[in-house]
């Protein structure tokens, strides 16, 4: 079966400061425990701020590095998750119902995109 990385893309500047509330953890913990029994979830992960990370740029043959916070980005990636499913229509449907836990205040884009294999 395919495999698929939905990268979760949030405004840092209008997620709430405090993170997701417990509410949203609960949902979210459950929707995660269903994905896992169901065989469907390979992995998952939140990422810290932007604001906490380094960007490494390869440019004209030299490197360089630059510390966060990174102003010039609206939307980051704030998290992923890596999803077996049959089809890209079914790793779809698990994504609406990851964003589905968010609450209304919550502006959440994912990426779904299938993994190259070999």
């Amino acid at each position: 079966m395919p495999r698929y990385l939905s990268l979760v893309q949030i405004d840092e500047s209008t997620a709430p400061a405090e993170g997701p509330s417990p509410e949203l953890m609960q949902r979210m913990g459950e929707l995660i425990d269903e994905m896992t029994k169901a065989g469907v979830l390979l992995d998952t992960a939140g990422l810290t701020p932007t604001a906490q990370g380094s960007r490494v740029r390869w440019e004209g043959g030299q490197l360089s590095v630059t510390d966060g916070p990174f102003t010039e980005a609206k939307e980051v990636v704030g998290g992923y998750a890596i999803v077996q499913a049959k089809d890209k229509a079914e790793a779809i449907e698990w994504t609406k119902r990851f964003l589905k836990v968010h609450e209304e205040h919550w502006t959440v884009t994912c990426e779904v995109r299938e993994i190259a294999e070999g």
